[in-house]
């Protein structure tokens, strides 16, 4: 199993985080965290790197519903969409599979949430 969907967009990096930051509030989520990559490992370790953000996403609703069903989820929360910049116009997105991630926690109720949760970041990345 993959742990990720991904694509590649034919378009520049800030360009595609508005997009995806777009697509990502279509279906109920907002950006609770970036990580700027590129600046932090610049500035921590003197070291060039490509543009390459990750955006911490977040449904209020989903995410309640797998608290709810199981406490310690939070520690695969929120949900991570990376953005990063490859050839001259080009950007690749990809977001996690939470089904991927919660294979190690065995709670039926939670599987159905992180199932709701992997069906609308398909269709983000599917809408980009």
């Amino acid at each position: 199993m993959n742990y990720y969907f991904a694509k590649k967009l034919d378009m520049d990096f800030d360009q595609a985080i508005e997009r995806v930051t777009e697509a990502l509030k279509q279906e109920g989520f907002g950006i609770i965290s970036t990580i700027d990559v590129q600046a932090t490992l610049k500035q921590k370790i003197g070291v060039e790197f490509r543009p390459y953000r990750i955006l911490g996403a977040c449904n209020p609703n989903l995410a309640y519903e797998a608290l709810s069903v199981e406490d310690k989820v939070g520690t695969m929360l929120p949900c991570n969409v990376v953005v990063q910049a490859w050839d001259k116009g080009s950007t690749e997105v990809a977001a996690i599979d939470p089904l991927a991630s919660m294979q190690a926690i065995t709670n039926p109720k939670l599987e159905a949430t992180a199932k709701g949760v992997r069906a609308k970041l398909q269709k983000v990345v599917e809408s980009l």
